[in-house]
């Protein structure tokens, strides 16, 4: 897929409306999880998104293909920008989504109040240890592209992936939650 990433990125930079749409369609999904993740709010979640996008339109001749992956790029500006949003205001709780059926309203609350810990929980980790289970653990980034994104080593990703899990694993014992 990189290759094609790479070459819609190429095709966009030249004014390809086609090619920045593929790409969009093709990655929008994951930069928004990641910002959501991040954040906890939907709304600053698509901002940061439509933000990405358009530095990537404005900026995209600075990525390096030496360097990794477009994704990991994708996810490098995104991180920028989500760390200036967190700086300006202070995450809310987000809104849990309707799980409600008519069948089981007692599972399907339990299960709402069990993602609402698990979102808490991540939250509240320490924005290093977040970023790290949100690209990889919720994400699906490989530990290669989490470490250019995060600009540090593969084996720092690692050790924060680990870290993190055990202060989640911490905090979500008393519950009895599974992640």
């Amino acid at each position: 897929m990189n290759d094609i990433e790479q070459q819609w990125l190429k095709r966009l930079l030249k004014g390809d409306e086609e090619a920045f749409a593929a790409l969009y369609r093709a990655r929008h999904g994951a930069i928004c999880r990641f910002a959501l993740h991040m954040t906890g709010r939907m709304e600053v979640a698509e901002d940061v998104t439509q933000e990405t996008f358009l530095a990537l339109a404005l900026h995209g001749g600075r990525y390096d293909p030496s360097r990794g992956t477009v994704t990991a790029f994708l996810y490098g500006i995104a991180r920028n920008l989500v760390l200036k949003r967190i700086e300006k205001e202070r995450p809310e709780d987000s809104a849990v989504a309707e799980f409600a059926s008519d069948e089981d309203v007692l599972e399907d609350l339990t299960r709402r109040e069990s993602i609402d810990e698990v979102r808490r929980a991540v939250l509240s980790l320490p924005a290093t240890y977040r970023e790290a289970v949100v690209l990889c653990d919720l994400g699906g980034a490989s530990y290669e592209d989490a470490a250019l994104a995060l600009g540090c080593p593969v084996g720092a990703v690692r050790s924060r992936l680990s870290r993190a899990r055990a202060m989640l694993a911490r905090k979500l014992a008393p519950r009895c939650l599974v992640i």
